[in-house]
């Protein structure tokens, strides 16, 4: 079972800001078994993500600036001590992202989680919540995320808006407003304070600003969801009208009625469901990496057999892919050139492929080969997974050539192998991943904020 038809809900206002405010408060996922299973394995994907991020230079950086004049009830990964909520919020989102390494969501575009844990795993610490009341906060969240995403279409995106960034500050105000218990009028009301702090550009991917963009996303919709609990009152009706947010950030492309449709029936959590990365580069590579591993494998090739590469996305399908001959690991999470000589030399990449460090002159050498096309008969990429898809064509040296196309995402299939590669099989980890999937009360969370200080940023 999952929350109230949307049609079973009062609607004081014909808007769509307050029906979703209505649908927020009215949503009841502990009644659903299938989204609390999504949720614990989002929350053990994220920690994943997060534990292997507080050892990025960029994480390191943010956290002396932050952590050092920071004082309150929040655990922050990789700091001793505790900081405000705020800033754990920040912190613990910018980690979660670090790597690239989060869960993705088709319908959002982006990464849902390492906005709306952090958010949650901060005001739930500070207020002493139950993890079955913060899984049903995440639930929500990621709900609202995702419909925003869908209503507000694709231009978005490709005019060069992030939408983890974006559309994360009303996911993670909708999830702590969820977690606060407010009222509906409350809920409208945090949804326009996030709305009017919702930014994030494209432009800055490859560097170490766009993780900073979950962190400010979350800690900006935790903040949101505090002010309306303080009574900070924002214009109504945020998301409706000629200068609401879907007008503004919609670009003429936005359908604000399907911010409802299908609320909760199932979860967006649950279908499409969170994608869960196997390699810690973006996920526009994913399909041609997956292609390029599967001719690998059946052909046995080497680079000394490769001549060229080829991949073909469809239209608008890596545009977030801004690096082609990239001088860094952390450039080439954003290049399929690199993401691809990776994959064909090396077989599946780990952290170390993506570090911020220089790539090995082998793998900047085959990239030059590899070259993009784009298939313009077929659909333009969207939210829509069925619109995704990469073609990868290989020619040898021998003059054969080799194809294979990959149209959907294939999930990191062992969440708990990905756990324990994340904190390098540290013992003192061992028993966190049990812990999360059974995870119910305050005490469990406590499990969880205790090992944010044993990791080593």
């Amino acid at each position: 079972m999952s929350s109230l038809p949307v049609s079973a809900i009062p609607e004081p206002a014909s808007g769509v800001t307050r029906r979703l405010a209505f649908a927020i408060a009215g949503a009841k996922p502990l009644d659903d078994a299938a989204a609390l299973a999504a949720a614990r394995d989002g929350v053990l994907d994220f920690l994943s993500a997060s534990f292997a991020g507080a050892d990025d230079a960029g994480y390191r950086k943010l956290l002396a600036v932050i952590g050092a004049g920071s004082r309150g009830e929040a655990a922050a990964i990789g700091h001793p001590g505790s900081v405000n909520a705020l800033d754990a919020a920040l912190l613990n989102g910018y980690a979660g992202h670090a790597l690239d390494y989060d869960d993705v969501h088709s319908s959002v575009r982006g990464h849902p989680s390492t906005v709306v844990l952090p958010a949650l795993l901060a005001l739930a610490q500070t207020q002493r919540s139950s993890a079955s009341e913060l899984l049903a906060a995440y639930v929500v969240g990621v709900e609202t995320m995702a419909r925003l995403g869908l209503a507000l279409g694709s231009r978005h995106y490709e005019q060069g808006f992030h939408n983890t960034a974006t559309l994360g500050t009303l996911g993670a105000a909708t999830a702590a407003s969820f977690l606060l218990k407010l009222d509906a009028a409350a809920i409208e009301n945090a949804l326009g304070l996030a709305a009017t702090q919702s930014s994030g550009l494209r432009l800055q991917f490859g560097s170490e600003a766009k993780p900073l963009h979950a962190g400010q996303a979350a800690r900006a919709g935790l903040l949101a969801a505090q002010l309306a609990a303080g009574g900070l009152q924002g214009s109504p009706a945020a998301l409706d009208g000629p200068t609401g947010f879907f007008a503004v950030f919609g670009a003429g492309a936005a359908q604000p009625e399907r911010v409802l449709e299908g609320w909760g029936a199932p979860w967006q959590i649950v279908t499409p469901g969170l994608y869960f990365k196997p390699w810690p580069c973006c996920t526009a590579t994913h399909y041609a990496v997956h292609a390029a591993l599967t001719l690998r494998q059946a052909h046995r090739l080497t680079p000394h057999d490769i001549d060229q590469v080829t991949v073909t996305f469809p239209p608008g399908g890596d545009t977030p892919l801004a690096s082609r001959a990239p001088a860094t690991g952390l450039e080439g999470r954003f290049s399929v050139e690199y993401a691809l000589a990776a994959a064909l030399t090396d077989g599946a990449a780990g952290v170390a492929t993506f570090a911020d460090v220089p790539v090995r002159a082998d793998l900047a050498a085959l990239a030059t080969r590899v070259s993009r096309d784009h298939d313009e008969t077929a659909p333009r990429a969207s939210t829509d997974p069925a619109t995704r898809f990469s073609t990868v064509a290989i020619t040898l040296k021998n003059g054969t050539v080799l194809s294979h196309k990959t149209d959907r995402l294939h999930s990191a299939d062992d969440l708990q192998a990905k756990f324990a590669d994340a904190v390098e099989h540290d013992a003192a980890f061992a028993t966190l991943p049990a812990v999360v999937s059974t995870m119910e009360s305050a005490d469990d969370l406590a499990l969880i904020f205790q090992a944010f200080a044993k990791i080593k940023a």
